[in-house]
């Protein structure tokens, strides 16, 4: 910023008349020309209207809502992928958002049976099979459980990136990579029922089920249940979302997304895992071989490029922002490498804001653009000495057969008036 020595007169017109040149050298891509005709910007020379009159009140929307200049960044769904609404998928507007919480209403959303509508005062979670004593609570019982906590995890759907397993399918991060979400959440441990009820020798796993019409079901260890699962109430400060699993979702750290059970009802302890719909003929791993492996929990570390992506273009040569988001299962991301070149050489990014166990983390790196195409990549590493393969390192142990588990690096291409798609380097 230029700096005006204490005691000299600033000429107004020729400042808007600098400022109108400067507006008009960015919209080109160029720096301005000491030739160019003086224009001033007329954003900077005319009033505005919002200037002009009184605005909305302070109760004019008692919830709130996001500017109408910003009503494009919402959940999106791909017609075409499921036979129905009901049983479907929507997904995060990643290339629109910063930082690593997602605003509640952002949250991607997938539904087995639609979207149970849950009256508080009569719902009931249970604790039973393999226990000293049954229990029923109530949510205000739930509510007055000691040991209430609050954790940020991100939450990510097994089939994230599913349709990429044969080559580059969606375009834009949105539709790739969006189904997934992190939020905080508030809750008290699982252990906390489990031991109120008292856990029998012979008790190894437990079978969560959800209230809605397709009772989603999944069988878990003891052990990561007694270890790390919350049953949550609230994302974000608020109560969940009906989407969400209002009033009660189980929270399960690191693991696939279908066993964070929504509309959270029961907890059934036994002495093996159940052999649901949901962990059988779903969420399991058809390998290249025909085999299919069952019970993948962990979600590996991954990452994507948010911006620039398909639906995130760059603007303006010169100065430029890459921004994306790493996540691991297992940990916590430690490094995240960028790419501009698909994959020959690799620059460490800036972690900024708070690198969390089993949490989205925000990567930058700061770079000029010269008009090139790039072939933009991102490659992330968790305190497991974990790196994210390339697709093809992925494919060489896995196979194309599966939809789930998909943590391939992934690529976009800008093109030199800064669009971008989705394709693969081979």
């Amino acid at each position: 910023m230029n700096q005006t020595k204490p005691g000299s007169r600033v000429d107004r017109r020729r400042f808007l008349t600098l400022a109108g040149l400067a507006g008009a050298g960015a919209a080109a891509g160029v720096r301005p020309a000491a030739a160019a005709p003086p224009t001033p910007d007329p954003d900077i020379v005319n009033l505005p209207p919002w200037t002009q009159a009184l605005g909305a009140g302070v109760n004019n929307h008692p919830y709130g809502i996001p500017s109408p200049f910003e009503k494009d960044v919402v959940r999106r769904e791909v017609t075409w992928l499921t036979a129905s609404s009901e049983s479907s998928v929507s997904f995060t507007p990643l290339y629109a958002l910063d930082g690593i919480i997602t605003p509640n209403g952002l949250c991607f959303v997938r539904h087995h049976g639609g979207e149970a509508e849950i009256d508080p005062a009569r719902h009931r979670f249970m604790i039973h099979g393999m226990v000293d004593t049954p229990l029923v609570f109530t949510m205000e019982d739930i509510k007055r459980m000691p040991g209430r906590t609050n954790r940020v995890y991100f939450l990510e759907c097994a089939a994230n990136s599913g349709m990429e397993w044969r080559g580059a399918q969606l375009n834009g991060c949105q539709y790739t990579h969006g189904m997934i979400h992190n939020v905080v959440y508030t809750g008290v441990p699982l252990r906390a029922f489990l031991d109120a009820a008292g856990v029998k020798p012979k008790g190894k796993w437990v079978l969560a089920e959800g209230a809605d019409a397709s009772a989603m079901t999944r069988s878990i260890p003891l052990e990561k249940a007694m270890d790390d699962c919350l049953v949550a109430w609230a994302m974000n400060g608020e109560a969940l979302r009906p989407e969400q699993g209002y009033p009660l979702r189980l929270v399960v750290p690191g693991w696939e997304g279908n066993m964070w059970i929504k509309w959270l009802r029961r907890i059934e302890v036994g002495d093996e895992p159940w052999g649901q719909r949901e962990e059988t003929s779903k969420y399991t791993d058809l390998l290249a071989d025909g085999r299919s492996r069952r019970f993948t929990f962990f979600m590996d570390a991954k990452s994507v490029v948010t911006s620039p992506s398909p639906q995130a273009p760059l603007h303006a040569r010169g100065p430029n922002v890459v921004s994306g988001i790493a996540w691991s299962g297992r940990g916590t991301i430690t490094r995240v490498d960028v790419s501009l070149d698909g994959g020959k050489n690799w620059t460490t990014a800036r972690i900024e804001g708070p690198a969390l166990p089993r949490a989205m983390t925000r990567f930058y790196l700061d770079f000029d653009w010269n008009g090139e195409e790039l072939l933009l990549q991102s490659r992330a590493m968790d305190d497991t000495g974990y790196v994210q393969p390339t697709k093809a390192e992925l494919r060489a142990v896995r196979g194309v057969n599966s939809i789930y588990h998909n943590n391939g690096i992934q690529t976009w291409l800008v093109r030199s008036n800064g669009e971008a798609e989705n394709v693969e380097v081979s």
